[in-house]
């Protein structure tokens, strides 16, 4: 068996990593199609992490063009789908592998299901509040494996349609590390970043691409809320969807000697400033599927995460300074914190890894598999 992997995004590496290192453990063929912003020098050449760390990374696809608009992410979407056919070509993997509700991902499913070769989607069925939500839904018809983080995404493939056999529950493969103990600790972390002893804020905060034209006000009633807080702010940049320029812009005018601020960062230290900081702000997915696994507060502004599964973790409130500052102040609340102690994380145990490696083992690829039939 080969799996090819298809990674464009620091989150989808967060998604995939877990797996890969199984392969690796396990002795599984693999290869990684890097693309999109791992690529990218201005959002950190994730790639170069990928490849120090000795990853086989066997192929590289430069899609993105520059505009930071509507027009430049579609037109870039098509330069993948042109591209990803010739990769599949000289691949032929036994399985693709992709992950979450970005458009690079789309276009593998495409790809790879025209070419009748087996997709296998991680984090199908689940919502997201803008286009990303209808870009997984369509995966969904796409992909030939569904692995579900919870029941609730597992019930949204039933209703689209999709075949019994092909939708497993697995839960979210992010958390496996988590579970596993591979986070920096807090003393390690100390000697890298500025978060000092007391409490500190990280914020993530990405481009929501319908509300384009807003996007400015947005960015602007974030910084004004954040800056009131007398606590160092860890500020990791966004994506490159549409509207990034402006968030990225906005952030760097406003940087004070409070804000630090990062392109990309490990994921082993990622995950150890989660674990740690008073509050996760912005709209970042890993607010409501990694915070909740340690118990952090997770404010979560806007619409980009909308009607998504929430830990008792997530505080939602709208991109106004009143808003935000309101609740930013009841999630940094000692008693906010304590309360979600005993609460559980709705993504999984932090095993989901071994799940997923033994479906795809498993699973015959047949034409019952590749040749896919609505049940309506």
């Amino acid at each position: 068996m080969n799996i090819l992997f298809l990674c464009g995004s620091r989150g989808e590496w967060g998604y995939i990593q877990p797996l890969i290192d199984l392969c690796v453990r396990r002795g599984v063929r693999h290869e990684i199609c890097a693309t999109n912003m791992l690529m990218l020098s201005a959002y950190g050449s994730l790639i170069e992490e990928v490849r120090s760390q000795g990853y086989n990374v066997t192929q590289e696809l430069f899609m993105s063009l520059e505009g930071s608009s509507h027009f430049s992410m579609a037109k870039s979407l098509g330069v993948l789908l042109q591209s990803f056919v010739d990769t599949l070509h000289r691949v032929r993997p036994d399985w693709l592998v992709i992950a979450g509700d970005r458009g690079e991902q789309l276009m593998g499913a495409i790809a790879a299901s025209y070419t009748y070769t087996p997709v296998a989607h991680i984090q199908a069925g689940e919502l997201s509040g803008n286009i990303d939500g209808v870009t997984r839904h369509a995966i969904g018809k796409f992909a030939h494996l569904h692995f579900a983080a919870n029941e609730d995404a597992a019930e949204r493939l039933r209703k689209l349609g999709e075949e019994p056999f092909r939708i497993h529950m697995v839960g979210h493969p992010a958390l496996d590390p988590i579970v596993a103990g591979n986070v920096t600790h807090r003393q390690q972390l100390g000697q890298s970043y500025p978060i000092g002893d007391g409490g500190y804020l990280l914020i993530v905060l990405h481009p929501t691409t319908e509300d384009f034209e807003h996007q400015h006000l947005q960015v602007q009633s974030v910084i004004d809320a954040v800056q009131l807080v007398s606590c160092p702010r860890i500020w990791i940049l966004s994506n490159n969807d549409a509207g990034s320029t402006i968030v990225r812009q906005k952030i760097m005018a406003a940087r004070t000697s409070s804000d630090h601020i990062f392109a990309n960062l490990p994921r082993a230290d990622y995950l150890g400033l989660l674990q740690h900081a008073s509050c996760i702000v912005g709209n970042s997915s890993s607010g409501l599927l990694e915070a909740p696994t340690f118990h952090t507060p997770s404010l979560n502004i806007g619409r980009r995460q909308h009607r998504r599964v929430q830990g008792a973790n997530v505080i939602n409130c709208a991109f106004e300074a009143s808003s935000i500052s309101s609740a930013l102040e009841r999630a940094m609340s000692s008693s906010f914190r304590k309360g979600l102690a005993s609460s559980k994380n709705p993504y999984g145990d932090g095993r989901s890894s071994d799940r997923i490696l033994r479906v795809l083992e498993s699973t015959p690829i047949s034409d019952t598999l590749l040749v896919k039939r609505l049940t309506y």
